[in-house]
């Protein structure tokens, strides 16, 4: 089950960065992110009523579900959408695939949870072939570019996002589905980023195109409900360092999307970048299985 989740987690999200570049345009980010989540909350909403499911929280939930919107499913978006008017697609996405080591300081800081070493060998893999990648763009680093202004934008998208993991690893502890508290999370990030989106997308209100509504709904249904509903369950289940193992490998996908789409052009350096993120990704999650295997086969010491 954990195999499919994670699978299904890096198709959605390799291909919705291409998804987001398609949004780019004459609305402002800030509204395209407004009309993204309040259409995928109402889905969930709606779903979790027509199930049964309760909806009902104590005001104390509430503000942890507004916690987690504002910092998974608002802001984070925002300045993701930034970033990709100054990088390609893959690129952002290869930024974002820090999480990963984010995630891991952040399980050690905020859960006490001990990280295997064999995690660390993963990660250390894959940040390998993140900077391999990233080489050329982080030599001729300059915050003044527009490279360099997207690299930070997606760098502080990827902060907010890992510090939202952390409120949703504490919402699944309480006890909280992912159907209800995605749903109330997505309403409360909408709700957040509304008057952003009034004062700043007061030009264009809508693109009435089939490229910006296509991707709207791509994004709204494919990429946060299903998207965010499968990462989320992954999460709750093997937890936030190793669910991130999924951030390291959808670059791949998008890399490839952006070739295709963008006319990204792959050079020796990103070829071996991506190899050390493939084995990286593949140390992490399956080292810690063959290592339980191992010790349950060992004969116990008396």
């Amino acid at each position: 089950m954990n195999a499919v989740l994670y699978a299904v987690t890096v198709a959605i999200w390799g291909s919705t960065w291409l998804a987001i570049k398609g949004q780019l345009g004459d609305v402002h980010p800030t509204l395209s992110v407004f009309y993204r989540f309040a259409l995928a909350a109402a889905i969930m909403l709606v779903y979790a009523r027509a199930r049964g499911l309760p909806l009902a929280y104590p005001a104390r939930m509430h503000a942890r579900f507004a916690l987690m919107g504002a910092l998974m499913f608002s802001s984070n978006f925002v300045l993701f959408y930034f970033a990709e008017q100054h990088l390609a697609t893959g690129l952002v996405s290869v930024v974002f695939a820090m999480s990963l080591l984010v995630n891991i300081c952040f399980a050690r800081i905020f859960f006490r949870r001990r990280v295997p070493a064999v995690v660390l060998v993963g990660g250390a893999l894959g940040l390998a072939g993140i900077i391999t990648v990233f080489w050329p763009a982080l030599t001729a680093f300059d915050p003044s570019s527009g490279d360099g202004l997207g690299i930070l934008l997606a760098c502080a998208g990827t902060l907010v996002f890992c510090l939202g993991n952390v409120v949703s690893g504490k919402v699944q502890a309480a006890g909280v589905p992912v159907v209800q508290s995605t749903g109330w999370s997505m309403l409360y990030g909408a709700v957040l980023i509304a008057p952003f989106a009034a004062i700043f997308g007061h030009g264009t209100l809508y693109e009435p195109t089939w490229k910006y509504t296509g991707c709207l709904a791509y994004l709204a249904v494919i990429g946060s409900v299903v998207g965010f509903g499968t990462y989320l369950t992954l999460l709750g289940r093997i937890g936030g360092e190793r669910a991130a193992y999924a951030t390291v490998l959808f670059p791949v996908v998008s890399l490839l999307l952006s070739t295709a789409f963008e006319d990204f052009t792959w050079t020796t350096q990103d070829v071996l970048g991506v190899a050390c993120i493939l084995l990286g990704n593949a140390v992490a999650l399956a080292g810690p299985a063959l290592l339980r295997r191992r010790a349950e086969r060992s004969p116990a010491v008396t």
